[in-house]
């Protein structure tokens, strides 16, 4: 008797491990797996890890925007326990032009992003009272005293009176309000703040939708370079850009191209800065990554068809001419590790031209397209400081199901 009831305690002391296994896996899943999945045509939903599997509810198949279908479904461990509803958009088989040419970035923000709160003199001592009320560098001030603000003459304007101020700033997309009292200084009242209401520089276009008249290029947003805030877009324009020089990159020391504006020849209107890239209408015909690709449109490849090993990089690093570089994708990310800071892949430069004439990546290539199999599959975001030869990209069916939002959506989360 004794023994049958050890036996049993055994068998119920193994289910509850079991249980609770299986409870710590579909945990692990639901929170680790995306609840979103893009695929094409030609690719299936993931990858998925080992023991999961999705299956699709048919009935809830419906429309959406420029030709794609949007489905339901699930995941399964297992093939029998649910870990959590997805939905999955078909986007067909978009064919897009990857570009690979430099192009320049003029933006102002809307509202203005702190870059510093700084103290100085005052009749009472050393003071600030913009750090005293808790704002803080990347926080983005939107109005002041019910006036909304353009750019830094606005705070100025209004500060320089003396009298107390309610500021409205975003947080992380936290809208918050505060009072601030402007304090005495030798050159007039202040509140201790250095503020941005502009950007420019250099990147290169990822690809051309001409079915949709969009572009996409950098493959991550354009921040603040002291706070790091993702600088938050009121209206901007990408120009062409003429590369003239290259600042090779070496460890510890990133490289940059550097090039010549040509404001008069506009691309199109920026729509959109976002995590994964800038993303704007074109306007015009001088598009030119559409008349430089060798191949013309390619087929938008999912993070399911990317493989380790070889592929190339579309990157202009003399002129406004692309050329085609071997690298090695060495790494990509699972769904578990995946962020959104375009890290999607790790990827090393063995092009002896592209490492002769630039040292690896430098600054300047964020956007460069990545073939691989005859499709678009990403674009390089990042350089390793310690080891030019090697960097980051982001995947392109990212890049792509952002892009086909960019008119109708704000992406331009703050962040501080």
């Amino acid at each position: 008797m004794g023994l049958i009831k050890r036996g049993i305690k055994t068998a119920v002391g193994i289910i509850n491990i079991l249980v609770l296994s299986l409870a710590g896996l579909l945990g692990f899943y639901s929170l680790s797996l995306p609840d979103t999945y893009f695929i094409t045509a030609s690719s299936e939903v993931g990858p998925l890890p080992e023991y999961i599997s999705f299956r699709s509810d048919k009935d809830t198949i419906a429309p959406v925007m420029t030709g794609q279908s949007v489905s339901a479904g699930e995941l399964i461990l297992f093939g029998v326990f649910p870990v959590k509803d997805v939905t999955v958009f078909d986007m067909g088989t978009p064919m897009l032009i990857p570009s690979g040419e430099p192009f320049g970035i003029k933006m102002l923000t809307d509202g203005v992003v702190v870059t510093d709160v700084n103290g100085f003199n005052t009749e009472s001592g050393y003071e600030s009272p913009a750090k005293d009320a808790g704002i803080r560098p990347g926080d983005v001030i939107k109005l002041i005293d019910g006036k909304k603000i353009m750019g830094n003459a606005d705070v100025s304007a209004i500060v320089s009176k003396g009298k107390p101020v309610n500021i409205v700033y975003e947080r992380k997309n936290e809208e918050r309000t505060v009072t601030v009292v402007p304090k005495k200084s030798d050159s007039g009242f202040k509140i201790g703040l250095w503020v941005k209401d502009s950007s420019a520089g250099i990147g290169t276009l990822t690809f051309y939708d001409a079915v949709e008249g969009r572009f996409a290029g950098l493959g991550h947003p354009v921040c603040d370079a002291g706070s790091g805030a993702l600088m938050p877009l009121s209206s901007g324009e990408a120009v062409e850009v003429s590369v003239n020089g290259v600042i090779k990159g070496r460890a510890g020391y990133p490289g940059e191209l550097t090039g010549l504006f040509k404001a008069q020849n506009e691309i199109g209107k920026l729509l959109v800065n976002s995590p994964s890239g800038v993303y704007g209408e074109v306007e015009s015909d001088i598009l030119y990554g559409s008349e430089a690709f060798i191949g013309g449109a390619v087929p938008l490849g999912t993070r399911a068809q990317i493989e380790v090993g070889e592929a190339y990089i579309y990157s202009t690093v003399d002129g406004f001419t692309p050329e085609m570089f071997k690298i090695n994708i060495e790494k990509i990310a699972s769904h578990s590790d995946n962020s959104d800071n375009g890290k999607d892949m790790v990827i090393l430069v063995t092009d002896e031209r592209l490492l002769k004439a630039t040292g690896g990546i430098v600054q300047g290539m964020s956007g460069s397209p990545i073939l691989q199999n005859g499709r678009l599959i990403g674009a390089v975001t990042h350089v390793f400081v310690n080891n030019p030869q090697k960097g980051y990209a982001i995947f392109a069916d990212t890049m792509y199901s952002t892009s086909l939002t960019a008119n109708t959506t704000s992406l331009t989360a703050n962040a501080a």
